[in-house]
């Protein structure tokens, strides 16, 4: 069993939390460092996600949280593959094997892997006892539990390796917006968050907007002129610039406000610097359609309540809760399982 008891960890996760609302100039200097090795890791999009992760970790939702959590009695090494598409992604598999009390053996993503062993580092200075309960590894061996993060491609050759140990195995999602065309500028400029924050490279980044039949699209472009600055980071630019020619070279009609480019399609994941819509004529189809295709999707961003669909107000989508797990599967009752 865990030498480590939950009050312990709920402590140093909220004080992890508060160091987050003001971190010093140490963390200031990694930050730093992982521009310089990633281009996509601006320094306003690393403190976006390092905010989004305090607010995470605050006090009443972390007593929440532990009441569903239990410390593991017979400690399990529990394999991370983690993700490198925006900062920091992969912090949540990390403290939800460590609230369990089993070992976190994780692979780092090479686009991402100067943050996360810095907190972690933080982490184990708040709680030294987690120090055993932390290994990094270019290759998982000896593991009990594999919890894996990539690509459809990827997840083939995951669940080749993996799939005699107990698993949880993501694959590409993608995240979504209906509009009703009732929306307020507000609404819409929030909207702009869920689509164009980490450059629209998440997960929870929404890739596709349904919008009625007949919608004005100047009421969609013109609350998002706020975000027109993201043009001026080289590599969005460049793809901008090379799915716009695409569409030029091959007449395909699409909208574009000069940073960003709307093209219809029934396709969810769309390419960097687009976003797809689809038109609509009735919204409950729309709403049963997205039922069908949950296996594929993260996130539905509306206004629309629906007892099926778990859906979330306009820019909420990157701000998730402690309990928001990844393409819906409940880590913690994952790991609470791994000693049965």
């Amino acid at each position: 069993m865990s030498s480590i008891r939950k009050e312990q960890l709920i402590s140093a996760f909220k004080q992890l939390g508060k160091y987050l609302i003001e971190p010093d100039e140490a963390f200031n200097s990694v930050v730093h460092s992982a521009r310089n090795a990633n281009a996509w890791f601006t320094e306003e999009e690393v403190n976006r996600s390092v905010k989004a992760l305090a607010q995470m970790l605050n006090e009443a939702d972390l007593e929440e949280w532990f009441e569903n959590i239990e410390i593991a009695n017979t400690t399990k090494k529990v394999g991370l593959i983690l993700a490198g598409n925006i900062p920091l992604v992969g912090f949540h598999d990390v403290i939800c094997v460590l609230a369990t009390g089993n070992i976190a053996l994780i692979k780092l993503s090479s686009s991402d892997n100067k943050l996360l062993p810095f907190l972690l580092d933080y982490l184990c200075e708040l709680l030294p006892e987690l120090k055993n309960h932390i290994i990094y590894a270019e290759q998982l061996k000896d593991f009990d539990a594999v919890i894996a993060t990539g690509s459809n491609n990827t997840s083939r050759y995951f669940e080749y390796y993996f799939g005699k140990v107990p698993n949880i195995i993501r694959k590409n999602r993608n995240s979504v917006a209906v509009l009703t065309g009732e929306e307020s500028e507000e609404e819409i400029a929030q909207l702009g968050h869920d689509i164009l924050d980490y450059f629209g490279m998440g997960c929870r980044s929404i890739s596709k907007i349904f919008i009625p039949k007949n919608y004005e699209i100047k009421n969609f472009f013109e609350p998002l002129e706020q975000f027109q600055d993201i043009i001026n980071h080289f590599k969005y630019n460049n793809n901008y610039d090379y799915n716009k020619s695409i569409y030029l070279v091959n007449q395909q009609k699409h909208y574009d406000n000069g940073f960003l480019l709307l093209k219809e399609d029934e396709g969810l994941s769309s390419p960097l610097a687009v976003l797809y819509y689809q038109t609509y004529e009735n919204v409950e189809e729309v709403m049963e359609k997205l039922k069908q295709q949950q296996e594929q999707i993260q996130c539905v961003v509306a206004k629309l309540p629906d007892q099926d669909l778990q859906v979330l107000q306009f820019g909420q989508s990157q701000q998730p809760k402690l309990w928001d797990y990844a393409d819906n599967v409940d880590t913690i009752e994952f790991l609470n399982g791994l000693g049965d």
